[in-house]
């Protein structure tokens, strides 16, 4: 059987892989990189930059292909390493602008981008390995992620997303209450846990604050980390994605597999996911939008969301996601048999 290495950049961030994962493991005899560190006084920090470089070289040559989730820390230094077998990675956002300077990408195979903004950002540095390019969106599971029927219209507002600026939720609470100044009764909820390892927390506070200065504790809530989503998605009528920057958020799509109508902020690959009639770019073009959408028919919002599914079918259903990458790592895996 078909032996995979499986690395987990990102500071080990599974968020948007675990399906893919999945799959893999259902084709492949799949080995996750885990790295062994070691505690020796006066020698640690020495010791361990040398383990790891021995641990990262000896998976790179056990396995038939290697697959980078996120081609970020782990990509950099093995792009250096002697080559042994074809190297996959998948870019998310960010590391278009951070790591894929540091990479060596002659020795990287097929490179899958989540967004054709991500991949338009990386051929505008690397124009030369256009073809070994591809553009993969994200997925979800269309059986869990499914709209609720009848759905009277409540206007719940919801965002699904860590605690970190980046999100725009503070902006996001001000919006609501001027929505609520004009005379309507939305209701913002919010999902989502503070940023991992105490990061931002003043942040949240500030959110917190935010909200007892606006008079809002009884039109905001705070969730926290919700394990069921699907269950979650099913109360919201609207949902925001309402960040600066994103690769392309999974939450969004779980939301429009959901029946929510949804609107997004015009980060880069917006595009990709979302109408353009739903995408805004000025706070008060989201107010104005919301207002709209409060007072649109029944028949205007059961359009809406069978529209929303609708795109979530026919572009982000997780196995197709899961068949193309499997097309792209069946095609490295032929070069190197050709080869």
């Amino acid at each position: 059987m078909t032996k995979i290495g499986v690395f987990i950049g990102e500071n080990g961030h599974w968020g948007f892989f675990r399906e893919i994962f999945a799959d893999l493991q259902n084709h492949y005899q799949t080995h996750v990189f885990q790295p062994k560190t070691y505690e020796v006084p006066l020698l640690h920090g020495r010791l361990n930059r040398w383990a790891y470089e021995g641990q990262l070289r000896a998976m790179l040559k056990r396995n038939d292909l290697c697959f980078f989730e996120w081609a970020s820390e782990l990509l950099k230094p093995a792009s250096f390493m002697e080559k042994h077998a074809p190297i996959v990675t998948r870019m998310h956002s960010y590391e278009v602008h951070v790591w894929a300077p540091q990479i060596h990408w002659e020795n990287v195979d097929q490179i899958i981008f989540v967004s054709n903004y991500i991949r338009r950002k990386f051929l505008e540095q690397f124009p030369h390995h256009a073809h070994k390019t591809s553009v993969i969106y994200n997925g979800v599971d269309l059986t869990r992620f499914q709209p609720k029927e009848p759905r009277d219209f409540r206007f719940n507002i919801g965002m699904l997303c860590n605690f970190h600026p980046v999100k725009r939720i503070y902006e996001a609470v001000f919006t609501v209450g001027k929505v609520k100044q004009a005379g309507y009764r939305p209701h913002l909820h919010i999902a989502g846990g503070k940023w991992p390892g105490g990061h931002f927390d003043g942040y949240y506070v500030a959110i917190e604050r935010l909200i007892e200065k606006l008079g809002l504790q009884e039109d905001v809530t705070l969730y926290g980390h919700v394990e069921e989503t699907q269950t979650w998605l099913q109360q919201i009528d609207i949902f925001l994605s309402n960040s600066y920057w994103e690769g392309q958020s999974v939450s969004l799509l779980e939301a429009m597999a959901s029946g929510c109508y949804a609107l997004s902020h015009f980060w880069d690959g917006a595009e990709d996911v979302v109408p353009a009639a739903c995408i805004y770019g000025e706070d008060h073009e989201l107010y104005e939008k919301l207002i709209a959408y409060a007072e649109s028919s029944f028949s205007e919002k059961c359009w809406w969301r069978a529209q929303m599914r609708e795109i979530a079918t026919e572009k982000f259903d997780i196995r197709k996601t899961t068949g193309a990458i499997h097309t792209v790592i069946e095609t490295a895996l032929s070069k190197r048999v050709s080869a």
